[in-house]
């Protein structure tokens, strides 16, 4: 009996012992399947459609998320390559079209210059009484040369401009050559000779701020006369009589019948101007008919001058 009933203890506990590793490992089993599917990678979802618990391709709501975000930022990253490629493409087009279109204006303005020299005005720069100035006043004149040669190279409106009295090799020459790049192939016309010698002189006009008589309109038929002279060198009254003696009509800006002096400290007041400050004035007028345009747009406030208020151009 002891050993039977010792054989029956033995069995039931063996069978208890089965049944708790049953359970055991049916939670041990759910636990490790919910673990997987919280940790479940984003290459596992190949659907955004949430599956049951159960299903083997389940993927959480935060994965999910993972996987959309990652899929803007791909989108994102391909529309901004695209617009790069497309912007590079319009930047090369547009590069080339500025290019054309630097010849085009290049050509346009030969053909204006050109037309000028033909059917005029014509601007003289005389160098003939320069050749008393210092080294600092020969590079100021060579560096306004440069200016008035630029603005007027692009104006809708050109002068035809002639340098006169420039020797080879004289300080302004050297100077020319040596501030304005490409001088010697300016489209206009240098020379030795002196300006009388090569036009009719009832053609000259001399401007000169000596002159008695304002200028009233520019007449294409007429050659201008510019004094080479810079603001420290200019004696007064030396081109007036130059123009006097060779009995030339002079002219001066019309400041004095369109500005009125400006009240300043220093009670300064000039109408002398640098050759391309008469020249932006010159060329304002001839474009736009307007002397107080005109001379707002070349003379200086320093010079003590201004429009009257009810001449303001706006």
């Amino acid at each position: 009996m002891t050993s039977h009933a010792e054989a029956e203890i033995e069995e039931r506990n063996f069978q208890e012992e089965m049944e708790v590793e049953s359970v055991g490992g049916d939670e041990s089993s759910e636990s490790l399947l919910k673990l997987f599917q919280w940790f479940q990678i984003e290459a596992e979802c190949n659907s955004t459609e949430v599956l049951p618990l159960d299903s083997k391709t389940w993927c959480s709501r935060n994965a999910l998320r993972k996987k959309r975000n990652w899929e803007k930022i791909v989108a994102a990253k391909k529309s901004k390559r695209k617009q790069e490629k497309e912007r590079k493409k319009v930047k090369h087009i547009e590069g080339t079209e500025q290019q054309h279109s630097k010849y085009v204006l290049k050509a346009i303005r030969k053909e204006r210059l050109l037309e000028a020299k033909h059917a005029g005005p014509r601007l003289c720069i005389d160098l003939s009484v320069s050749y008393h100035m210092s080294k600092k006043e020969v590079s100021r004149l060579a560096a306004q040369i440069r200016r008035l040669y630029g603005a007027n190279k692009r104006a809708e409106k050109p002068f035809w401009l002639c340098v006169t009295g420039l020797l080879a090799h004289s300080k302004i020459h050297e100077e020319c050559l040596r501030m304005n790049d490409g001088f010697s192939s300016y489209l206009m016309d240098t020379t030795q000779e002196n300006y009388f010698d090569l036009f009719p002189l009832e053609r000259i006009v001399y401007l000169t701020p000596d002159s008695e008589h304002a200028l009233e309109e520019i007449n294409p038929q007429k050659i201008y006369i510019l004094g080479g002279l810079v603001d420290e060198s200019i004696q007064k009254k030396l081109t007036f009589q130059k123009a006097r003696e060779q009995g030339l009509q002079t002219a001066r800006l019309p400041i004095q019948e369109y500005m009125v002096k400006d009240g300043n400290v220093k009670n300064f007041h000039s109408e002398i101007l640098a050759i391309n400050q008469v020249f932006d004035v010159l060329a304002t007028y001839y474009k736009t008919g307007s002397w107080p345009e005109a001379l707002k747009a070349g003379v200086p406030a320093r010079k003590g001058f201004v429009l009257p208020k009810q001449q303001y151009i706006d």
